[in-house]
């Protein structure tokens, strides 16, 4: 894929650098160019010195090509900007962005950024999973927050051990994506048993997340 990233600080740097062992083409975009000097200095990644929040610099960085934008300045309005002008302009299918402001997930939601990436809330999240006993956990809210990706952990009295998937009836819009059980990762199938201490996660509609919950736990 060719991704356009926007910000070259510590996140977008190593993002550039990973994305970029891993085949993909990466176009670092840094509008500060003591930082684009360290890139250049330290890396063999693109980088392209200007402000991403400008169609310009993004036609430059050749946004028309790009598969994904992503946005990762300390800005929430840049990042809103540069999203919006690489969909409305450029026509970019795919567009990603840091919420610098937790309480901006909402608008960056509302105005179709694919993926708002709230790094408080995931911290907070992963923090109170770890400090916590309960039996699930919302990991991420995606598609403009219509979908939910949920943790659960089967525990002993739950209603579904020991039965077949084929014979659960999910809710509507859900779906079993992956079963943890000790050190192994299970693709779940039909024919595939659900255990007590299994980690399941799952993708579900947000209005349905609690029909699921009460299924796999048997409580909320």
């Amino acid at each position: 894929m060719y991704i356009i990233i926007v910000g070259a600080g510590k996140v977008g740097f190593f993002l550039s650098k990973k994305l970029t062992a891993d085949s993909h083409i990466v176009a670092l975009v840094e509008k500060n160019p003591a930082v684009c000097g360290e890139v250049a200095q330290n890396s063999s990644l693109t980088v392209l010195q200007g402000d991403g929040s400008r169609p310009d610099v993004l036609k430059n960085a050749r946004a028309g090509k790009a598969d994904v934008v992503v946005a990762l300045t300390p800005q929430d309005e840049d990042n809103i900007v540069i999203c919006q002008i690489a969909r409305e302009v450029f026509g970019v299918k795919r567009t990603i962005a840091k919420v610098n402001n937790p309480q901006n997930i909402k608008v960056f939601s509302s105005l179709g950024i694919d993926v708002p990436i709230d790094s408080t809330s995931i911290l907070a999240r992963v923090v109170e999973e770890e400090a916590s006993f309960t039996d699930f956990i919302n990991l991420l809210s995606i598609k403009r927050g219509r979908l939910s990706i949920v943790r659960v952990d089967i525990p002993e009295n739950s209603p579904v051990i020991n039965k077949l998937i084929k014979d659960i009836k999910l809710p509507q819009d859900s779906v079993l994506v992956s079963i943890l059980r000790a050190a192994d990762v299970i693709i779940p199938r039909g024919d595939t048993k659900i255990s007590s201490g299994d980690e399941i996660i799952a993708l579900t509609s947000i209005d349905k997340e609690k029909d699921l919950i009460d299924l796999l736990v048997g409580k909320l």
